[in-house]
């Protein structure tokens, strides 16, 4: 789980770089340091904001987050674009004494490679494109409907994560406590568990281990818990998440008088610089009031979890200098493997649809599964497809689908 299929381990280097403006390349800078960023952060209503008091503090601290970063980086804002790093991939290239490039990329990965393919088509040798964002959508705008939308909204971040949170209450009911902890026994009741416990929530947090829980962290860690299916690393799978759910239901609420801390959530300042430099998004800050509004009519509780994770983009300081919004169909000197899991929560399945559209020379794979990504969530159907595409070449047929090894609250994997 999580890693490259062993034959392409064998047969390949593996490189990786940090992106311009993350980590090692000479990275954003907002504050002095770790704990003055924690400090400013916990400021602000963590997860997103629920109510007018907490609304404002949001605009007014995120319009404060982005003269803070322009502060301390400056120029460095307008030069991160995904244009430049995928120049700086065909650098690397270069470098390395690489004729063609080989390439897989995840999540917003897959923009970085589409653009990179349609900059430097003849250097594409083998590329994966893994959990797509539509590149219409996400970097064009969309059409007239989706204009007035941020970029979460457009590529349907909020309905990927609605409905596979709704299949993982429907799989959950339908299995017993042993295997999901927070099942009622059947589909339907799950759910209505679960609405339960988001008004049980909504007035009263609770807290656990020491941690207070609100109805907004819930929903935040929820959805990033939808991301993977199966415990590794760091991440809790969904029997974790299950689990979790259940102690906020069994827990008592919380009182003036527990020594409890709200946890602080630090968002990815990285992917402001980029998102909100690259993508178009409404510049009135007031503007997501109403978006929160539409997200949670369409998508439901974690609707305003990334309608409000995109208002930094409302006072971004800068605007990408160097910004590719197209074509995406110039013709590759080799095809394009384009995958998609068909519960994906960030990056819904219609994203690789459109991706596969969208380029000159794709091939889409499908894995009937969930999460984000096949790479954190495998499947051995696709790993083959894979490693058979960049030794030998091959695509898999027209129209294929695979599936995930692990099916959640299950006792096996299907291999």
């Amino acid at each position: 789980m999580g890693k490259f299929p062993s034959e392409l381990v064998k047969r390949f280097d593996l490189i990786s770089f940090d992106p311009r403006g993350i980590g090692d390349s000479t990275a954003v800078q907002c504050f002095a340091n770790e704990e003055e960023e924690n400090r400013f952060f916990a400021q602000l209503p963590q997860g997103f904001p629920v109510g007018e008091a907490e609304t404002e503090n949001w605009i007014q601290g995120y319009t404060r987050l982005g003269q803070l970063c322009k502060q301390r980086s400056g120029n460095l804002l307008a030069h991160i674009s995904t244009t430049d790093v995928a120049k700086d991939m065909d650098l690397l290239r270069r470098a390395v004494g690489e004729p063609m490039l080989d390439y897989i990329g995840l999540s917003y990965g897959t923009i970085l490679g589409a653009v990179y393919a349609n900059l430097f088509p003849d250097k594409v040798r083998a590329m994966v494109l893994d959990g797509n964002i539509d590149p219409e959508k996400a970097w064009n705008n969309g059409g007239k409907d989706d204009a007035r939308l941020s970029i979460s909204l457009r590529i349907g971040s909020d309905l990927g994560s609605a409905r596979t949170l709704k299949r993982l209450l429907e799989l959950c009911g339908q299995t017993k406590s042993d295997r999901c902890a927070f099942s009622a026994g059947s589909a339907a009741a799950t759910q209505a568990k679960f609405t339960a416990l988001l008004e049980k929530l909504r007035k009263q947090p609770v807290v656990i281990n020491g941690k207070t829980i609100t109805y907004a962290v819930l929903i935040y860690g929820l959805s990033g818990d939808l991301f993977v299916v199966q415990e590794f690393g760091g991440f809790k799978g969904w029997h974790g998440a299950a689990a979790l759910l259940q102690k906020v239901w069994e827990a008592l609420p919380a009182t003036s008088s527990d020594p409890s801390t709200i946890p602080v959530i630090t968002p990815d300042v990285g992917w402001f610089s980029v998102a909100c430099a690259d993508t178009l998004n409404p510049r009135n800050p007031e503007v997501y009031r109403q978006l929160a509004v539409i997200a949670f009519k369409r998508a439901g509780a974690v609707g305003p979890n990334a309608s409000w994770g995109d208002q930094a983009c409302a006072t971004w300081p800068t605007r990408s200098a160097d910004r590719y919004i197209g074509p995406w169909d110039h013709p590759t000197a080799n095809p394009i493997l384009v995958i998609g899991n068909t519960y994906d929560p960030s990056t819904p399945y219609e994203g690789s649809v459109a991706m596969s559209r969208a380029l000159a020379r794709a091939r889409l794979l499908t894995v009937d599964g969930y999460g984000h990504t096949v790479f954190l969530n495998p499947s051995q159907c696709a790993s083959e497809y894979i490693t058979n595409y960049f030794i030998k070449g091959e695509l898999p047929p027209e129209g294929t689908i695979c599936k995930q090894n692990y099916q959640p609250f299950s006792l096996s994997s299907d291999n």
